[in-house]
């Protein structure tokens, strides 16, 4: 590979993490053993990335008990699954819980309604 491929490449696939690091995500926070959490991957998982909703603010997962250093959460997660918001590695929105599928839809378009800019569905 030339110097100049290289160079290019490099550039290109910089930018592409910089852009995917400052977009939407939803996390969800969640712990082995939360049977709620069992019950979302059972019910929500499989679908989710195939979603509008998906592409808006893909799903990124974390361990309660190893909350990662990139997320400015508004407060400690306490209970799971917590799913959070996130844009720019900052907490725009909170859901706490698993009441169901419908429920969980409904709240989770609430919350990617109420931040448009974040949350653009990827072209």
């Amino acid at each position: 590979m030339t110097a100049v491929r290289f160079y290019f490449l490099s550039a290109l696939l910089s930018g592409v993490f910089a852009i995917s690091a400052n977009a939407a995500q939803l996390v969800m926070v969640e712990q082995d053993g939360c049977h709620w959490c069992a019950q979302w991957n059972k019910e929500i998982a499989p679908a989710y990335p195939n979603t509008t909703e998906g592409q808006r603010a893909p799903l990124r997962r974390v361990d309660l008990r190893d909350l990662p250093d990139d997320i400015v959460f508004t407060s400690k997660p306490v209970f799971t699954p917590t799913f959070v918001l996130v844009e720019g590695g900052k907490e725009l929105a909170r859901l706490e819980g698993y009441a169901g599928d419908q429920f969980f839809w409904f709240l989770l378009g609430k919350m990617l309604d109420a931040h448009p800019d974040a949350t653009q569905a990827n072209q």
